[in-house]
């Protein structure tokens, strides 16, 4: 493997953290930021662009008390200025189910994506996500409730890491 090889495929990868963050913190631009902008999206229950994701995304995610998405393996095979790539994650979100309780859902599966390199960039072409497993339980975080000081996640632009940034 090349040089240029190993460079392209650390930046593929790099889109995928840059998604997960996008989603959340709610951050719009670093969300839409990975995709062409004839990208085209397939989740089974919506098929469009990335501007029409993106909007679908922060809709279905606004009402969540919060998001966490992790990163499995990153599988990329590359074909000249196009590749191809199977991306493993896990996602937690803390819902509101319909008799007002708070519920975990947690969500695992593969993103299957095609990238190009245009214009010396990568970026997804497109994405589909695939949904391996999924499970639904009672909130349990005892956790946080013994330990009201401990730093917590929030949304763009009140999370540390935007507050951190923001300083530079």
């Amino acid at each position: 493997m090349t040089i240029e090889e190993l460079l392209a495929k650390q930046e593929i990868a790099e889109l995928s953290g840059t998604y997960m963050h996008g989603l959340d913190r709610l951050h719009k631009e670093s969300l839409r930021g990975v995709f062409h902008a004839d990208a085209t999206t397939d989740y089974g229950f919506f098929q469009g662009g990335p501007d029409d994701f993106v909007e679908m995304a922060f809709n279905a995610l606004k009402d969540h008390d919060d998001n966490h998405h992790m990163l499995g393996q990153i599988n990329i095979r590359l074909d000249g200025d196009v590749a191809f790539g199977e991306v493993y994650f896990q996602a937690f979100h803390r819902v509101t189910n319909d008799a007002g309780g708070k519920e975990d859902l947690f969500i695992s599966g593969r993103y299957v994506d095609r990238y190009e390199k245009r214009n010396g960039t990568w970026k997804i072409a497109f994405r589909a996500e695939v949904n391996d497993w999924a499970r639904t339980e009672p909130a349990a975080d005892v956790y946080f409730q013994s330990n009201t000081q401990s730093l917590r996640g929030a949304r763009y632009p009140d999370d540390l890491v935007h507050r951190v940034q923001d300083r530079s």
